[in-house]
Formats: structure tokens, C-alpha cells, sequence
């Protein structure tokens, strides 16, 4: 890894994680942590600049501590603090410009990585079964952070033709969770009923905040021998589950909406300020979506020490109980199941597919 790393968005907890991951590694002399806000959490040895990058000012700290990495970690979908959509949306795209426009300017930088999503796939109901890095979207996102997203890439795809010495790392994580999540979609998963679109019951896929800070630090550092961390890579965990698995495993009770009243229910959870019900996630939550994590794991090198349904057990855990705990709902499945069939022919056998067992409401 470079002797100086500049991160960006260090106020958030994924950042400031990350900041401190990376001050453990040998080949690092300096760590420069970069936000418009004053961070609540240690940074450890981290030398802390209080910018906007939305500003001029990074071409500044760039050259005056030298940077030769820099983790781009401030393109996030929900708003830190009290500030709007739009804050987010200027964060996003603009302070990316800025940024990328500071290390194009700078002769010492020799690495960028660039925290993206795997949003710019978009949700649509002809997507196809998994996608991969080279997938083209059949709709392009209209709106909220899976747009900003898309943006995000397009201008670093430029930058990388600028500056193809530069070596250029974009991550697209499917949703991140864990023991402290912090996105829209924990939000709608924290809810104590979980509104659904009625017919659907889609496939999500999780990554683990650790795997997170960890495949950072891979694609921050030079490649090891036989890997390649230059390029575009999905990073999630291996498996998938469905929405009406989560809810068991949450035991949280759905609400079936038709997708017309979808978006009025999204539109009062955000009037009240529960969760950003966003269009961008109604989508998620209809048609779902997958994506193939095989470079990750052939080209990167990065094998996640979670698997989905490992990342949302630990998110599950950090919720504590819900309103239907799974071991109820299980214990009510194993009574249905010993209830006599119609026409007195006695209880139903286990295993004979009528009814599912403990293990399966689990």
C-alpha cells in the first residue's frame, strides 16, 4: 500500500472503521482522514482535515501531504445527520468530481478506490437471473443514490482514460449489514412490520461491514501475486435469500401492499421519518437482484468471511427479538404439522412435504 492515504468520509462508522484498519499495515506512514464533519468515533493516529469535498480545497491536501492513495469512501445513499437528499445527491456526484479532479491534477497519487454499489444494475422485472461486472442494466436508475451511482462510475471511467497511470479500483457492494448497519434498507428492515409489495418475494443478496473494511484494504494495497485489484468488482457474500426469509429470521410480521399504493406507503414512511422507502428500493424490494461475485473471488482474490444468510444473522442479532420470534413460529409450523389431515386420516408425517418443519420456518 502507498505511504499515504487519504479516505474520505470518515464521519461515517464504515469510514472511520476502515481509517483505523488501515493504520495497522506496515507500508503505511500516514493516514489523512478527510470530512465536512468532525467524526463521534476514534481515528486512531489519523491525521483528521476537516473539508468539503464538494470544495476546491482537496487539490490543497493533496499536495501538501503528498497522497499517493486515496479510498473514496464518501458516496453513500443516506444522509448523515440532518442533511437532505439533496446534500447527499451534491456529496455524491459533485464532491466526487471535485475529488477526481484534485487527483488529476496531482502527480503523487498512484491508486484510487471508489466504494460504489451493485444499485447501478437497477431492479427490473426482465433483469436477468445473476448479473456480472459487464452486465449492461436494462433500465438505467432515474433517480436517488443508485443514479448518483451510476454518475459516480461514469466520471471515474473517465478519470482512469485521463490517467491511466493511476491504477483505478471501483467496489460495487451489494447491501452492506451487520451489528451496525447504516443504509435505507436496514432502515425498512427495522421496522417493526415490514411492508411488502404483494406477488413478489425477491432475492437479496448481503455483505458484511468487516468484509467491507477488509476487501478495502485488498484494493487499497498493491495486488498480491496472481490477483489484479485494477478494475470494476461485485463484492457480496455467497448465497442469496428471499424477503420472506429475512422477515422469518427477523420475526417480523409483513403487510402485503399492491404495487400501485407501493409508493404512498413509501411516501408517508418517509413524511414521518422511519425509513427513506425510496423508489429506487421499491424496485429492490419487487423485483430483487443478484450479481456474481466470480472476479472477486478469481481475479481479486477476496473470499468474504460471511456468507449472506451469516451477514443478516448478525444484523438479526443486533435487532434483538421481533414481534414473531422465529422459535414461536416455529413451534406454531411443528403443531400445524401434527394436526390430522381431512378425512381422519391422522397426523401429518414429517418429511412428506405437506408442511414444513421448525428447521424450515427458520
Amino acid at each position: 500500500m502507498g505511504k499515504v492515504v487519504l479516505v474520505t468520509g470518515v464521519a461515517r462508522q464504515l469510514g472511520g472503521r476502515f481509517v483505523r484498519r488501515v493504520q495497522r499495515d506496515p507500508g503505511v506512514d500516514r493516514v489523512i482522514a478527510v470530512d465536512a464533519v468532525a467524526p463521534a468515533h476514534p481515528l486512531g493516529e489519523a491525521e483528521f482535515v476537516r473539508a468539503d469535498i464538494r470544495q476546491s480545497a482537496l487539490a490543497r491536501i493533496l499536495a501538501e501531504y503528498a497522497v499517493d492513495t486515496v479510498v473514496h469512501l464518501d458516496v453513500s445513499g443516506k444522509a448523515l445527520g440532518t442533511a437532505g437528499r439533496t446534500a447527499i445527491k451534491e456529496t455524491n456526484v459533485i464532491g466526487t468530481m471535485q475529488l477526481l479532479g484534485a487527483c488529476q491534477k496531482s502527480p503523487t497519487v498512484q491508486r484510487l478506490v471508489v466504494k460504489s454499489s451493485t444499485s447501478v444494475y437497477g431492479s427490473a422485472p426482465r433483469d436477468p437471473a445473476v448479473f456480472t461486472e459487464t452486465t449492461p442494466p436494462k433500465s438505467l436508475p432515474s433517480g436517488g443514490f443508485a443514479k448518483d451511482a451510476v454518475e459516480v462510475e461514469g466520471y471515474v471511467r473517465g478519470f482512469a482514460r485521463r490517467r491511466p497511470d493511476v491504477a483505478v479500483c471501483v467496489l460495487r457492494f451489494a447491501n452492506i449489514l451487520g451489528p451496525r448497519p447504516d443504509s435505507p434498507l436496514a432502515d425498512y428492515l427495522s421496522l417493526p412490520v415490514l411492508p411488502t409489495v404483494f406477488g413478489y418475494d425477491p432475492r437479496l443478496q448481503f455483505v458484511h461491514e468487516d468484509d467491507v473494511v477488509d476487501v478495502l484494504g485488498i484494493a487499497a494495497r498493491e495486488p498480491r501475486r496472481g490477483t489484479l485489484n485494477s478494475g470494476t468488482f461485485n463484492i457480496a457474500g455467497e448465497g442469496v435469500l428471499l424477503l420472506s426469509q429475512c422477515s422469518r429470521r427477523l420475526g417480523k410480521p409483513t403487510v402485503p401492499v399492491l404495487l400501485p399504493a407501493v409508493t404512498w406507503v413509501g411516501s408517508a414512511l418517509r413524511t414521518i421519518g422511519m425509513t427513506d422507502f425510496s423508489p429506487e428500493q421499491i424496485r429492490l424490494l419487487t423485483h430483487g437482484r443478484v450479481v456474481s461475485t466470480v472476479q472477486m473471488r478469481e481475479t481479486l482474490g477476496f473470499r468474504p468471511a460471511f456468507t449472506t444468510a451469516e451477514t443478516f444473522a448478525e444484523f438479526a442479532r443486533s435487532l434483538g427479538p421481533g414481534l414473531l420470534p422465529p422459535e414461536t413460529v416455529g413451534r406454531a409450523v411443528d403443531r400445524l404439522a401434527e394436526l390430522p389431515l381431512p378425512g381422519g386420516a391422522g397426523p401429518r408425517k414429517r418429511g412428506t412435504g405437506a408442511v414444513q418443519t421448525t428447521h424450515g420456518a427458520r
